[in-house]
């Protein structure tokens, strides 16, 4: 849940499964949502005030004004800092966003100036939206960004310049397998600078490390904090009140299991984890939005009817990016969960060693 709202009880981290991968995918379909773009700021204040109620304790359960209010400030703030994602940069604009610069790459017979072009302006919206989106428990200095930014450039350049240069010169295939191969070149460029992107971006965090945070049951919880209760002394009465708040500052994680807001410290693995299984999805979400409308449109302009019609071979091309762009985000970004849990015995030692009561964390793998 959002950082912005205070602590206290946690409303569940989503109306669908999300242990399952349909159950995220739909969870991925309401954050992913354009309709929470144009949401005025008062709409946002009210989500907020609303859910803030619940972990109050003022609203007994969850209801479907506050499933709403939730998927509003799931999909416009940031989860580690509570505050507003840039509005182009966020899930629910990544369609819009990538739109035209997917139709600029796509578009048939591009010179070196229009390849290089689009590939800058492509590498520049995903260095945003990387940052815009990825765990906050680590900064990236803007001297870091600089130099991934143009490292990830020019490795989207090379390879499409590169790839565009070779597929000409291969003799031994036909024509039509030639200009096939020619429309996919844009496909291999993106793929593998948006990967590169991803890490080069969030190196950082490999190098120092992401926030993880304990996921303990609720009987453990409660063994735990009547143990401290009894070893300090405390009367009946305060015991009670510590009853009645127990889950202060905790996250309810799946199972009857709690997730909490003090982190056990940094880890270099977690943050190995979540970048590599962002760079993935990453690959994942351009792949068929790179692969398919090329494909389709090359068929469609051997077709007489676009032949006679060549004025409609640009809306054909936006509206086939369109419409697979749509399916393809909520599968891609759902292929891991956003919040994952692991067992400590996947990090580093000193986390299993000093932590022997915690057997799992979680953290912000970004999105």
């Amino acid at each position: 849940m959002s950082a912005s709202l205070p602590t206290g009880r946690a409303p569940p981290a989503s109306r669908y499964d999300l242990s399952s991968y349909w159950g995220r995918v739909r969870h991925a379909v309401d954050i992913s949502d354009p309709r929470t773009l144009f949401v005025r700021r008062a709409t946002l204040e009210e989500a907020t005030s609303l859910l803030a109620q619940y972990k109050a304790g003022e609203m007994p359960s969850m209801t479907q004004d506050l499933w709403r209010a939730k998927k509003l400030v799931d999909s416009t703030l940031h989860p580690d800092t509570g505050k507003p994602v840039f509005l182009p940069f966020r899930m629910s604009c990544f369609v819009l966003s990538n739109l035209v610069v997917t139709a600029g790459m796509l578009t048939p017979g591009l010179g070196t100036a229009g390849t290089l072009l689009w590939q800058i302006t492509n590498q520049s919206l995903n260095v945003a939206i990387n940052s815009a989106n990825a765990n906050k428990s680590t900064s990236l200095s803007t001297s870091s960004v600089v130099k991934s930014y143009l490292t990830a450039v020019t490795a989207s350049c090379s390879v499409a310049l590169g790839l565009g240069a070779i597929v000409p010169r291969l003799k031994k295939i036909s024509p039509s397998a030639r200009l096939v191969l020619a429309r996919l070149v844009p496909f291999a460029a993106v793929a593998s600078a948006s990967a590169l992107n991803v890490f080069l971006m969030r190196s950082e965090e490999i190098r120092e490390g992401i926030d993880v945070f304990p996921v303990v049951s609720h009987v453990q919880q409660t063994f735990e904090s009547k143990g401290e209760a009894d070893a300090d002394g405390e009367g009946e009465e305060e015991g009670e009140d510590e009853g009645e708040g127990e889950g202060e500052g905790e996250g309810e994680g799946e199972s009857g299991h709690v997730v909490g807001t003090t982190s056990l410290g940094k880890s270099r693995r977690a943050a190995t984890l979540a970048v590599s299984e962002t760079a993935l999805s990453r690959v994942l979400n351009a792949t068929p939005i790179m692969v398919i409308p090329p494909l389709v449109l090359f068929r469609f302009q051997r077709t007489d009817w676009l032949k006679r019609r060549p004025r409609l071979t640009l809306p054909v091309n936006l509206g086939l990016i369109l419409t697979t762009s749509v399916f393809a985000l909520p599968l891609a970004l759902a292929a891991f969960p956003q919040r994952q849990r692991v067992s400590t015995r996947r990090l580093e030692q000193r986390f299993w060693a000093e932590h022997s009561r915690v057997d799992e964390v979680e953290f912000n793998r970004g999105i």
